[in-house]
């Protein structure tokens, strides 16, 4: 069973989970923070009552005005399921705990906090997103991205092309990141070139953070740093220019990183749980699609084991030498 979380009135309390950063909290809506007699409040569908369903949507770097969207498909979703559906936007952090302390039913969520949500409150991934630029549907490529004019040249091996990182300015995306930071520093373990994640200093002349893929790429187009470490889709906009883009160039790939996801918290009934993932996948038809692309920018869902799903993220972890 779930520990319960006291939320005061009018704030969240939101405790750092061990291996995620914490980012800026937005405010759970009031309806979720107002004290009940004995100061805990639960989701109606954790108490049992399915009367009300709540989605926590995590802000990402390429959505603006992510509150509004965000309304607009729980409207869609409350007329399909028939209840009332409340969105409200967190960080991945605020997500997993909102889960985790029954404030939320429902979350979107990338792979490293989707293993924290499993870890912590038993909430399964049953959804992943689609992108017309993911090279595996609902996996993606990270990619080590250099100048189109460095020496450094894509080699026989992936070993090969590694090496040659070694002594060069580095820029990861975020220390957090899961394909601009733990992807490839468990392709470098695995590759032989560092024993883990504590012995970057060691082989890179230097290494930064951009805090986002779009600060990681602009290291590399100030010449501020050799390579940069990305997912493949932010080589395009609204992470950078399509000019910035031609003076840019993959130098390494590792694919199989698992595209970001619908987390269900296992207190959802089995019957209730399908009924939101038909409704959610209504959002794949013609008529619906836009919500789910204003979103995210993902033109799909798609229904996935979410063990297997998750498997890659695990490894990287593991090889990185960081806690799940």
């Amino acid at each position: 069973m779930k520990k319960n979380i006291l939320l005061g009135a009018g704030a969240v309390a939101v405790l750092a989970l061990a291996g995620l950063a914490i980012n800026t909290v937005e405010k759970v809506p009031q309806a979720l923070a107002d004290n009940s007699a004995n100061n805990q409040v639960q989701s109606p569908i954790a108490q049992g009552r399915v009367r009300r369903l709540t989605i926590a949507f995590p802000g990402r770097g390429d959505t603006a005005d992510l509150q509004n969207k965000a309304n607009a498909v729980a409207q869609f979703l409350s007329r399909e399921l028939g209840m009332p559906v409340d969105a409200f936007v967190a960080d991945d952090t605020s997500a997993v705990e909102a889960l985790r302390a029954n404030k939320a039913d429902v979350a979107f969520l990338s792979s490293r906090p989707a293993l924290k949500a499993q870890q912590l409150a038993n909430a399964r991934l049953y959804l992943a997103e689609v992108r017309p630029n993911y090279s595996g549907r609902h996996t993606y490529r990270s990619v080590f991205v250099v100048p189109t004019n460095s020496t450094l040249k894509s080699q026989a091996t992936a070993k090969q092309t590694l090496e040659q990182l070694r002594g060069k300015k580095m820029a990861f995306t975020s220390p957090t990141s899961g394909s601009g930071f733990i992807f490839p520093v468990g392709e470098m373990v695995k590759q032989g070139l560092v024993p883990n994640r504590d012995r970057l200093n060691g082989f890179f002349g230097q290494i930064s953070y951009g805090n986002n893929y779009s600060g990681a790429l602009q290291a590399v187009l100030r010449g501020q740093a050799d390579v940069a470490a990305v997912s493949e889709y932010a080589l395009f906009p609204p992470y950078i220019t399509a000019e910035e883009a031609k003076k840019l160039r993959v130098l390494h790939g590792i694919s199989g990183v698992p595209a970001h996801g619908v987390a269900i918290d296992d207190d959802v009934p089995n019957p209730m749980r399908e009924r939101i993932i038909n409704a959610m996948l209504k959002l794949n038809q013609p008529a619906n699609n836009q919500l789910l692309k204003n979103l995210y920018n993902s033109t799909e869902l798609v229904r996935v084991n979410g063990n297997q799903h998750l498997q890659p993220m695990r490894e990287a972890l593991s090889r990185a030498g960081i806690e799940p």
